[in-house]
């Protein structure tokens, strides 16, 4: 019996040994005999993995083929310096973006009144040469002593009269009247003003040309016109005969031609004729009544008809001047 009962309680120990730490988890239910309280038991932390002072480096994987090699920098320029190429691409788009200012060229300067007459001569025409004498005779007037003005208003008023002529106005030999008088006299002042150069001479002794076509030679001999018309033809000739596309050696050929007998010279227009007749102004526009007047003194001769008619024939080949190519046809009409 006391054998039993002793089994009874070691079992009996045993079972509660079980239950208790079959609930030891629960902190509520573990209870020892005698508490009537939850006591709190302090929490339990897993301790913190501690840590090396210094990371240990791994080491680095050798740069393969595919891989990018890292961009050497000089030591003497700053990682982040921007090459001469980044500059210049830059300053172009600069450039690029800014619109160039426009810019006004200044207006030209207005020409002066002698420049503004020497365009008008050269345009030719009636009414440009006498818009250019209103404007040399307006700067004579602004300059009586001025060389330029002088033989440049010499030079319009041969030009204007000339024109009425081959225009055959009318009043053609009122107006180489009036204005071959005119003419001759700036042509005189040039020659006082300066007598070195061909101008003042030349267009001296083609404005008597024209006086003397309206007034006749005779009247124009005996107003003393010849000696001073073949000194003046002379000089510019001694000067530069070749100025006025050879004027100077043309007009002497004609002067001797024209004067009547026994002052006229047919060897020495004929002369002079043929010196112009090798210069490069031979057979041009501007020189094509020198043509008609040789055509005429080699009329004179039956040796040189046929040379005449050549030539006249050539006049409207060279020039569409009416007047001309009316003389030239005329002339042949005679041969």
């Amino acid at each position: 019996m006391k054998k039993f009962a002793g089994s009874i309680a070691v079992l009996f120990l045993f079972f509660t040994c079980c239950l208790s730490y079959s609930w030891a988890g629960d902190p509520e239910i573990r209870l020892l005999p005698g508490e009537t309280a939850r006591q709190e038991l302090p929490l339990i932390s897993e301790p913190e993995p501690e840590f090396a002072d210094e990371a240990v480096s791994e080491p680095v994987p050798p740069i393969e083929s595919t891989q990018v090699a890292p961009e050497v920098v000089s030591p003497d320029e700053p990682a982040d310096a921007v090459t001469d190429t980044e500059l210049q691409m830059e300053a172009e788009k600069v450039v690029a973006a800014v619109k160039p200012d426009v810019v006004i060229p200044p207006p030209p300067k207005p020409k002066d009144i002698l420049t503004q007459a020497t365009e008008l001569m050269n345009t030719k025409g009636l009414k440009n040469y006498k818009q250019a004498l209103d404007l040399c005779e307006k700067s004579v007037k602004k300059d009586p002593n001025s060389f330029k003005s002088n033989w440049m208003a010499a030079k319009a008023c041969r030009l204007y009269g000339m024109e009425t002529q081959e225009l055959e106005l009318s009043d053609w030999e009122d107006t180489c009247r009036v204005y071959g008088k005119k003419g001759m006299a700036y042509g005189e002042k040039a020659i006082q003003l300066n007598s070195k150069n061909a101008d003042g001479h030349y267009w001296y002794g083609m404005n008597v040309g024209i006086y003397a076509d309206s007034v006749s030679i005779l009247t124009a001999l005996k107003e003393g016109l010849k000696d001073k018309t073949q000194d003046s033809f002379e000089a510019a000739y001694k000067i530069d005969k070749n100025y006025d596309n050879g004027g100077p050696i043309a007009a002497l050929a004609r002067f001797w031609q024209v004067l009547p007998w026994p002052l006229n010279d047919e060897d020495e227009s004929m002369k002079f004729y043929r010196e112009f007749q090798k210069t490069q102004f031979f057979g041009i526009e501007d020189t094509v009544q020198v043509n008609v007047f040789f055509a005429e003194l080699l009329m004179d001769s039956r040796k040189t008809e046929n040379e005449a008619k050549t030539i006249l024939k050539n006049v409207p080949q060279i020039s569409n001047n009416k007047y001309w190519n009316k003389k030239a046809s005329a002339l042949l009409d005679e041969l």
